[in-house]
This record gives C-alpha cells, structure tokens and sequence, in this order.
C-alpha cells in the first residue's frame, strides 16, 4: 500500500510538472512595429545621419533580411501579420479607420488567439488598424489579454481627416483618454511594455505597435533636438530608444537568451504623401528614406512593400547574419505559431515556418513567391523575376540584379511575362479580385 501510494504521488508531480517545464520551454515572442518607417531609416539599413544603435545592436544578434516584403500600407500589413493572410482573403465588411464599421470577422484565427490557445499570456500596445467600431473587433476580444493604444492612426482628426469621431487612447475596450497629446506617446507605449514585461509570470507574446514615424510625426521632449537628421530623425532615434529599453527589460527579467524579437515597419515611407496631409505642422521632409528603392508607400515598387526587418532568437538564430532571400509578413505568423507549438487554422495560409532558414538547417528561404496587392492584384514576384502590370504595360525586373526596378525586361523575356501574368490571374481568381492592368 505504501508503495502504490509512492508511486501515485510520483505520477500525480509528473503530470503537474510536464505542462509546467513544456511551458518554460517556450519562446517568448516580442514583436516591435514601426509605422511608416522607410527602407533605408535605420543605420544598419545605411542611413548616413540618423542614429540607430539598438535597432542595429539587434541586426547584429540576430539576422537582418534585405528582401523582406509586407502590404504597401497599414491595413494588408497588420492583416497578414495578424492572421497569415493577404488581405483579399480577410471579410472585414467595411473600413477600419475613424467611422468604418468593418473588422476582423470571427472566422480568422489571430496571432494573440493562437499564442494564447498554446498558453502565452497576450499583450499589445500601440496602433491596431483592425476595426474598432464594435467592441468584438478589438484587440482584447481578438486574442490579446491587454490593450493599451489607438484604434488607428494618429492623422485620423481634423485637420487631416475629416471626421468627427474623437481620437482617443483605449485601454481594454474602453476610450481612457481624449484628447491626449502625442509628444510622449512613444515614450508612454515603451513604458507599459516594459511594465508587462517585468510583471510576466510564463511565456508572454508581447506586440508593441509604434504610431511614430506615421504622420503627423511627434517626439517627446527629451529627444527632441538631439538627431543629425532632424525632426525625423528624433522620432527615429527615439524608436530606436525604445527598442533599447525593451531589450534592457528582457535581460533584467533573464528571458532575453528564451525570446524571439521581430522588428520591422509596417510599409515604406509616405513619400507620396495626398495634399491633404500637407497642414499645419506636416512638412515634406517629415517622411523617411527607401534607401535605394523605387517608390514609397501605397505603391507596389519595393520602395513601399520593402522595410527593414530583423529576427533575434538566441540559441535559434544565429547571430550576424544578412540575407537577401525572399520573406513575406505572413511568415512572421506562421513562424511565431510554430516557436509557441500552437495550433494553426484549418482555413488557407499564405505564410511559411521559416525556422529551418532562420536557424541555418536550410539555405534558402521557404517563400518562393509573394503577391502585391493595391488596387487589386498589381504584382507578383517569383524567384528573382518580378512582373508589375497596374501601369497597362508590363514591367519585369530582375530583383537580384536590378533590385532598384530600374530596367523593364518585359520586351526581352515574353515567355517570363507570360508565366507571371499566369500565376497572377490564377491568385486574383482565387481571391475574389482583379489583376489590376489587364
């Protein structure tokens, strides 16, 4: 008796203790979102006046990816980070922004929904984009435990847009605060995060979405007036800031050698940026660089779908790496659902586990193409060979040797024109959209 009585304890700590030690295996995931931030802002990326040594520090621990491509604005970014998928396929039934009543719809299964499903504690703060207009489009009623931010962007008032619905920081489902001033609010969003992070008992997803450098551009007193590269460049160093406290509070806590971070921008910089924009404090210089690329955001050259974007993941990744292989944001979720052993929707993806690359056990990145999409489906990139139609006229161009979309080799290669107009009407068929150009 006493024996069976051993042996029963014994089993009953086993079966307590693995869910426990599985738990502690986990990564973390800390995911740091800029908005807006070009190509060529950050110092690892060749800035040649704005500092950005965390951001840089991060490139070197980690690997920094040279043809990383997203949406070309915030809307399909947010949607294929959130639910590794191109925005076609996403019902959200209406706009997202100030007065839209769309959203996403119950059926898509969220980066926070999934994490949590696998036990991750799910934290956000910042910028969401996702719809807003009933409290079930929320981030915490789509996965997050927390929310501390805005709703959309930060140019959703008068003068830049015209609506009467007011601006306000939420925390939970509920407007805490209106109006607020947006000097400090990178500084206010790092530090929630790094409360969030101090408190965090198990592993956590923590995604910490920036409303800088987005239009109009603001920055705290304390940094205000310290950059080479003006105005701009203060929001970028303290974006940069930022990521250095967050990376400081990983290593206070001890998690940082257990935590996968993702840093990246959303889309490219508003370059082009609509008249209505240009009031009041807004100047053209307020925007960022795309470095050598073509274009800028709301566009489909790679001046608006390209940014930088870097993955730390000691004991994973090794560090000092830069590949120019071929990665979309859908692979950021796909990848974060495959670090925390959760589970994926039964429904179609459009990203890839990009563990095997990222860890060196494949040469090549999984991704083989990605599809542009803007008014309608504008583009596809397959291999190193890109096709742009939205113009009427084909433009192809070789992304490895002519990265800068300067050479149309649409006349010389009618074949390779062909095959990519193929593959472009069988994804616009699919999703229920045009190829934009015929």
């Amino acid at each position: 008796m006493f024996a069976r009585a051993i042996r029963l304890c014994f089993l009953l700590t086993l079966t307590l203790w693995i869910p426990a030690s599985l738990a502690a295996e986990k990564p973390n995931v800390v995911i740091l979102f800029a908005d807006d931030m070009g190509y060529g802002d950050p110092g690892c990326y060749g800035h040649p006046l704005i500092k950005t040594p965390n951001i840089d520090r991060l490139a070197g621990e980690g690997i920094r990816l040279t043809s990383f491509v997203t949406g070309s604005w915030c809307v399909p970014s947010r949607t294929q980070l959130i639910t590794g998928r191109y925005m076609p396929r996403v019902k959200f039934n209406g706009g997202t922004g100030s007065d839209g009543k769309g959203g996403l719809p119950d059926s898509e299964k969220t980066l926070a929904e999934a994490l949590k499903e696998a036990g991750y504690a799910t934290h956000m703060v910042g910028k969401w984009h996702l719809g807003y207009k009933e409290k079930r489009f929320l981030p915490v009623n789509q996965g997050f435990d927390t929310w501390f931010g805005l709703p959309y962007s930060n140019d959703y008032i008068k003068p830049w847009v015209q609506t009467n619905e007011p601006l306000g920081l939420y925390r939970g489902d509920e407007m805490v605060e209106h109006p607020f001033d947006q000097d400090p609010l990178t500084t206010r969003y790092t530090e929630e995060a790094v409360g969030l992070i101090e408190k965090a008992e198990g592993p956590f997803f923590l995604y910490l979405a920036y409303a800088m450098p987005h239009l109009p551009i603001h920055v705290s007193d304390a940094r205000r007036g310290k950059s080479a590269g003006g105005l701009y460049g203060d929001v970028i160093e303290e974006v940069d800031w930022s990521v250095g406290e967050v990376l400081a509070a990983l290593e206070k806590k001890g998690v940082a050698d257990n935590t996968l971070v993702f840093f990246a921008s959303d889309n490219g910089p508003w370059v082009e940026m609509p008249p209505r924009m240009l009031r009041t404090q807004n100047k053209l210089w307020h925007a960022g660089s795309t470095g050598p690329l073509r274009g800028s955001k709301g566009e489909t050259y790679e001046g608006g779908p390209r940014v930088p974007a870097i993955v730390r993941w000691p004991g994973t990744v090794p560090a000092g790496q830069v590949s120019g292989e071929l990665v979309g944001m859908p692979d950021i979720y796909r990848t974060c659902l495959a670090a925390g052993g959760a589970t994926l929707p039964e429904h179609v993806l459009d990203g890839h586990d990009l563990t095997p690359f990222l860890s060196g056990k494949a040469d090549a990145s999984p991704r083989e193409d990605y599809y542009y999409f803007r008014s309608g489906l504008e583009a596809v990139r397959v291999g190193r060979w890109k096709l742009r139609t939205v113009t009427g006229k084909p433009e192809l161009f070789d992304m490895v040797t002519d990265p800068y979309e300067r050479v149309n080799r649409a006349d010389e290669l009618p074949d390779r024109v062909a095959e990519l107009r193929s593959r472009m009407g069988q994804m616009a068929k699919e999703v229920s959209v045009k190829v934009a150009g015929g």
